[in-house]
């Protein structure tokens, strides 16, 4: 049997995509972080970066609708809710995009690494933006009179829950992001290109995938779940939607183990 050298080409080309992915994302670890939620340079007037997700079959991928544009799994998911049957609404939830929010950070005693992004569930979302919008706490995030945010991370299996949970919590002193002019400019100015980790897939791309997710093509890894295995199974963050970025080598023993 000879190889199929494009095959394997376009695997090491998605692996070491993921790669890049992996250490630009952050994710905290159980117990206390402490970060940095820095200006963003694609939006210096607003952190906050809105992406939606499907979570169906062997990969996660970036929905159109993230920038206003046709996605044919949601058009597929509001034809099931149009039906007016109710196990077909309820069916329906597993192909409606999920929110994920990214800000970029800087971890405190990390900062060798840059600045990297930190994507959360809505709670999160919701307390952040609390904070933001109290004119009492100014911008948490000005370079020079910002404020860091401790971060308690408690994981699924140590939790009293269902889910793990993320605790942010501001710190009432102001200080600066560094003292470090050199290192400002680095943190401001050479930040991952979000959009380049996360790529949106053509309308085409999605519309076959939903073909062969519906037809239980192997490649997509289906797992037909009930309405409340995919309510409770892909939760985190208290209670809000899992994300992770797959690993260079879990994507490595699956390619050798198919």
């Amino acid at each position: 049997m000879t190889l199929n050298f494009d095959a394997m080409r376009k695997k090491l080309s998605e692996l070491q995509g993921q790669s890049k992915r992996s250490n630009a994302l952050w994710k905290p670890p159980a117990g206390k972080s402490v970060i940095r939620i820095v200006p963003w340079k694609g939006n210096p007037e607003n952190p906050f970066i809105e992406l939606h997700f499907h979570y169906m079959g062997s990969r996660t991928q970036l929905s159109p609708i993230t920038f206003g544009r046709a996605d044919p799994i949601v058009e597929f998911a509001k034809k099931l809710r149009q039906s007016g049957d109710r196990d077909e609404w309820q069916y329906s939830k597993q192909f409606m995009p999920k929110l994920r929010t990214f800000v970029p950070v800087i971890v405190r005693g990390e900062e060798k690494e840059g600045v990297r992004f930190w994507g959360f569930g809505r709670t999160v979302y919701e307390e952040l933006l609390a904070v933001i919008n109290d004119s009492e706490w100014g911008d948490i995030t000005d370079p020079q009179s910002g404020r860091d945010i401790a971060i308690t991370y408690i994981p699924k299996k140590e939790s009293d829950t269902a889910f793990s949970k993320t605790f942010p919590r501001v710190s009432p002193n102001k200080s600066p992001l560094t003292t470090d002019a050199k290192l400002l400019e680095k943190f401001l100015s050479e930040q991952p290109d979000i959009y380049s980790i996360f790529t949106e897939p053509s309308y085409e791309e999605l519309a076959e995938f939903l073909e062969r997710y519906l037809g239980g093509d192997a490649s997509t890894t289906v797992e037909q779940k009930s309405p409340s295995a995919i309510e409770e199974s892909d939760k985190d963050d208290n209670g809000d939607e899992d994300f992770s970025a797959t690993t260079v080598e879990n994507e490595f023993e699956k390619l050798f183990n198919e």
